[in-house]
């Protein structure tokens, strides 16, 4: 494997330099399949930390331009180490502004009640159903996976509010 696949392939996904170097001979040097194959990691990974505590993490506030729309999300972890980092902070105001952006009225379709998910299509109303705002071919929930495979802790979306002039 080649530095440079290895260096495009961390800067495509936030994953260490290791976990893209195995994909990568895991994918015989295909760049997309070694995605998929991180992609995946990431979702094990996911799975694995979700029934740790996650007791720690920020408040991310976001104030849209122009002042008419506003958004405070609580993210949750599992140390105040992994709160303090840099890919944790970033998360969580991409996430706000994601919010204030796309306007989700709940965090995950288990969230949703029944009769209200009847009706509509769980993309358009669950955050971690959404396609990123900044990169539509990730979801909300590829990106939490993504960050949980980096950090190696349990990360939690746990609630947040948007609030609108006239809304």
């Amino acid at each position: 494997m080649s530095l440079d696949a290895i260096k495009e392939l961390r800067e495509l996904t936030n994953c260490g330099i290791i976990d893209c170097k195995k994909a990568l001979e895991q994918a015989s040097g295909d760049l997309s399949k070694a995605k998929d194959i991180l992609r995946e990691k990431g979702l094990q990974m996911a799975l694995k930390k979700a029934s740790r505590a996650a007791n720690e993490g920020r408040i991310e506030a976001y104030i849209h331009n122009g002042s008419r729309i506003g958004v405070l999300v609580e993210v949750n972890c599992e140390t105040d180490f992994v709160a303090r980092n840099d890919a944790f902070i970033q998360f969580a105001k991409d996430l706000a502004m994601h919010i204030a952006a796309m306007a989700p009225q709940y965090v995950k379709k288990a969230d949703v009640p029944a009769d209200v998910l009847a009706g509509i299509d769980p993309v358009a109303v669950c955050l971690l159903e959404q396609p990123f705002v900044k990169d539509a071919s990730r979801s909300i929930q590829d990106l939490l996976n993504e960050l949980v495979a980096k950090t190696g802790e349990n990360i939690v979306i746990g609630r947040f509010a948007r609030y609108k002039i006239g809304e």
